[in-house]
């Protein structure tokens, strides 16, 4: 999961945007979490640009300023990360700093202990928590208390369309979510797919269900869902949205095939910018993909964004988003309190930094960062990554991707009955029948 979901980090990395020297300290693996200097900790973290550059930079420069608190790192490829931490923090060797995405897995480390409880911390330093989107700390949140730091960026699931597809049909991006039913048969009857989906990757139709039972029955649905609680899955919303998808199936809402079309050969936007299909919603990070494969798709100014429609008589907040709030750093509660320390001091004075955050700009991202409106104007893509901030900033809720949210096994199956929901080879209640079985694990 997290070798695809890196990927949906950095929305313009394959765009005409000049990498950053690489980081010449990596890694496939160490038997285990290296040395920290005296007064220091160690950093295991991520292979892949732009942020393995921009994350060294930082480390760099507050090493230089901080020489009695040097943080060391190790960076993996994801998939080796993956297995390598689990195994470390289970032995009781896990690195100072444990880089992570927040959600399933860091609850399960934090209901055994295995991660500090930084709660406490943020009340000491309010100018830290102040500093970040407010909706970036529920993925680090479990039972109330704050268990990893909020770094990086956002990336938000949007819906895009093809400007000139919607001049030539008269139409507006939909705000309801009646209009975008009408909208599959207008674009239906111009011989174009309303939707594009890349239905193989299964990870594109859940972001379908997010928005969804989100804009019928609020975030509370989900936080049932994800506290475990009894037969939450059969929750009314839940099952009102998966009628909903059902019927945008059977409306020819998505293009035909889109069950063998994958998200990971970027098939998915193609079909956006050649004219196959007028609507796709999908991440944030897709816009760099469109700017460098779409040839002048995006620079005529042909590539629109929408918030996803409102549902009649849905109890969530319009303003309310979903996808990846931001990634997240732990500290592991097998650390000395000199390593505990000086981790602490790199979350307070060597993330987000000024330069930090102008190089993510620059890289195309939106850092999670407030008041930061001036520094993306000055970019070249300053209309979509000010929709991203604001979108972002403002969000009451950013919910997190299911598949991160939950468990790893919960995640396989949940993506497993969304295929065959999109597919209707289950009904509804058969879905909610088959994740109830899956809470709690």
């Amino acid at each position: 999961m997290e070798s695809r979901l890196s990927s949906r980090r950095s929305f313009l990395a394959l765009a005409a945007f000049t990498p950053l020297a690489a980081w010449t300290v990596t890694a496939c693996g160490t038997a285990g979490p290296g040395t920290a200097p005296a007064g220091g900790a160690t950093f295991w973290s991520l292979t892949g640009e732009p942020n393995e550059s921009i994350r060294k930079k930082s480390l760099d420069a507050f090493n230089a300023a901080n020489p009695d608190s040097k943080i060391v790192a190790t960076v993996f490829q994801n998939d080796a990360y993956k297995t390598k931490i689990k195994t470390a923090i289970g032995a009781g060797q896990a690195p100072t700093i444990i880089y992570g995405w927040g959600g399933g897995t860091l609850k399960t480390y934090a209901q055994a202990g295995q991660v500090e409880d930084l709660t406490g911390w943020f009340d000491a330093n309010p100018d830290v928590k102040a500093k970040l989107f407010p909706s970036s700390f529920g993925a680090a949140t479990v039972d109330g208390k704050i268990y990893a730091v909020p770094t990086q960026t956002v990336a938000p699931i949007v819906f895009y369309y093809n400007k000139e597809l919607f001049a030539k049909a008269n139409a507006q991006p939909p705000k309801t979510w009646d209009e975008l039913m009408a909208l599959t048969k207008t674009f239906n009857d111009m011989g174009v797919a309303p939707l594009s989906l890349g239905g193989q990757s299964r990870w594109t139709s859940m972001m379908w269900l997010e928005y969804l039972l989100d804009r019928i029955g609020g975030p509370e649905v989900f936080q049932a869902i994800f506290d475990g609680k009894a037969k939450a899955w059969s929750d009314p919303a839940v099952l009102e949205t998966c009628a909903k998808i059902q019927e945008l199936v059977s409306a020819n809402g998505f293009i035909k095939g889109f069950s063998s079309i994958t998200a990971d050969s970027n098939a998915d936007q193609a079909l956006l910018f050649t004219g196959k299909a007028a609507m796709m919603l999908h991440g944030a990070w897709t816009y760099g993909g469109m700017k460098h494969d779409g040839g002048t798709f995006v620079k005529d100014g042909k590539l629109g964004w929408f918030d996803f429609p409102a549902v009649s008589g849905g109890k969530g907040d319009p303003l309310n988003t979903v996808g990846n709030p931001a990634q997240y750093l732990s500290i592991s509660a097998k650390a000395s309190d000199a390593e505990k320390e000086a981790a602490k001091k790199f979350f307070k004075d060597g993330l987000l930094t000024t330069d930090e955050i102008t190089a993510y700009i620059s890289s195309g991202a939106v850092p999670i960062v407030q008041g930061i409106e001036d520094k993306l104007a000055s970019s070249e893509d300053k209309d979509f990554l000010k929709y991203v901030y604001t979108l972002s900033k403002n969000a009451p809720s950013l919910q997190q991707s299911w598949d991160q949210a939950l468990s790893p096994t919960a995640a396989e199956a949940l993506l497993s009955n969304i295929d065959q929901l999109f597919l209707k080879s289950i009904t509804p209640a058969q879905f909610a029948e088959n994740m109830n079985a899956t809470l709690g694990k």
